[in-house]
């Protein structure tokens, strides 16, 4: 007799196939899910491959369009970035794709959802919060959190062995010494070599850009047009190339990144336990070049266009949004609270932005703008304009009475310094 009907997050890999097979040994009926978020994958394939193994449905779910407006293109308007140096590629996707998950759980009348995450990553969180807060009473299955599943497999080799006993395909081809988390946003590399930072990234790692000497000489010149804070065109300004929707948009830039454009080796702290802040530290390889074009192009429109106090209050928002996101709270109501303040200010971020890209470097060229703050008249030192120079003199005396009362406070108004 069944016990229940589980929707798997699955990727078609050793690990989530192993626990597909897993979970029927267990009694349970499961449901093969796998979201395309712009990762390189032979898609049919992998559901040939489930349904051989015995998945009561597959499902196969387009979600880049979704991605790109409704996740992607809210952490272009905050400028999020994690401990100044990630993008967040991997922490974008997965509310993306566990809403998915709860939708077919829903749709199916599932009572569980399974993922593959290990005990020790941030995404296991990220997968099961969101998980529990667009459907409170679903019931999660981690297998590398379940001691009888985790004993059983301390290992690659463990696995392996357990899908040639099972008629599991296995990869014909070695393993790359590290894992891999690929999608529209970016792929990451992590474990394996890449786990002492102090290792250099082999020369042939990058997929979705190159290393600097094997770059074009000669840059891409870009023209990037925002409104609302988000991009709505993109035009290639030497071969009038032109994209104008959101997926066509990111993929564009993407491709630009043949230059390089990206944040590569960094080192961050991982939450492992929430509740009580049980850090440490992975070290990685992140490639996103799409979103480091974005990132410094809106920094830059904004820049032009916002408020310096409005600027200064969301700059805050920022750092609480990326942290929000990566430590997998992007439903909670403080994220949809600080992504709706983030919303209100990107309201006047409009105008178009020119740059160049070559060899790992974006260049900002110049910005324009119907709601740009500059007036050349009032900043003009040829133009006076509605200006008066003896107004700063009042300024200067206020500001200095604090300075003046502090160094007579100390004694040092009569020190030589």
């Amino acid at each position: 007799m069944s016990k229940g009907t589980v929707v798997l997050a699955y990727s078609g890999g050793l690990d989530t196939s192993c626990i597909l097979v897993w979970l029927k040994e267990q009694g349970y009926d499961v449901i093969a899910y796998m979201a395309n978020i712009g990762q390189q994958e032979d898609f049919e394939a992998a559901r040939e491959k489930a349904e051989s193994l015995g998945a009561k449905k597959v499902f196969i779910e387009d979600l880049r369009d979704e991605f790109v407006e409704e996740f992607i293109w809210p952490t272009v308007q905050a400028s999020a970035i994690y401990e100044d140096r990630y993008l967040l590629g991997t922490s974008v996707a997965r509310p993306c794709i566990a809403r998915r998950q709860i939708d077919i759980a829903r749709q199916e009348g599932a009572q569980y959802v399974s993922h593959g995450a290990t005990g020790k990553g941030n995404d296991q969180i990220r997968f099961e919060l969101t998980c529990y807060a667009l459907h409170p009473d679903i019931k999660i299955i981690a297998p590398w959190r379940i001691p009888e599943f985790y004993t059983r497999f301390r290992g690659r080799t463990d696995l392996m062995e357990y899908a040639q006993k099972h008629g599991i395909p296995v990869p014909v081809t070695p393993r790359a010494p590290w894992s891999m988390d690929a999608n529209l946003m970016h792929i990451s590399y992590e474990s394996g070599i890449l786990e002492n930072p102090k290792n250099h990234a082999p020369a042939d790692l990058y997929l979705m850009t190159k290393n600097p000497e094997d770059t074009p000489t000669n840059p891409d010149a870009l023209e990037i047009e925002f409104k609302e804070g988000v991009p709505v065109k993109v035009t290639n300004i030497k071969d009038k190339t032109s994209k104008d929707t959101p997926l066509d948009i990111f993929s564009y830039l993407n491709e630009i990144g043949l230059h390089d454009v990206c944040l590569k080796h960094i080192v961050l702290f991982m939450c492992v336990c929430v509740c009580t802040r049980i850090c440490f530290c992975l070290s990685g390889i992140y490639e996103t070049p799409g979103g480091t074009i974005l990132f410094q192009a809106h920094l830059d429109i904004e820049a032009l266009t916002m408020d310096k106090e409005i600027r200064r209050i969301k700059q805050g928002l920022s750092i609480k949004f990326s942290e929000l996101l990566y430590n997998g709270f992007w439903y909670s109501p403080e994220c949809e609270f600080v992504r709706h303040c983030i919303a209100k200010s990107q309201e006047h971020v409009e105008g178009k932005v020119q740059l160049t890209v070559l060899k790992g470097q974006v260049y900002i060229l110049g910005r324009e703008s119907p709601k740009s703050l500059y007036n050349e008249e009032l900043v003009s030192m040829d133009v006076q304009g509605d200006y008066d120079p003896c107004d700063a003199s009042g300024f200067i005396k206020v500001n200095a009475v604090r300075l003046r009362e502090h160094h007579r406070l100390q004694g040092l108004s009569s020190t030589k310094i």
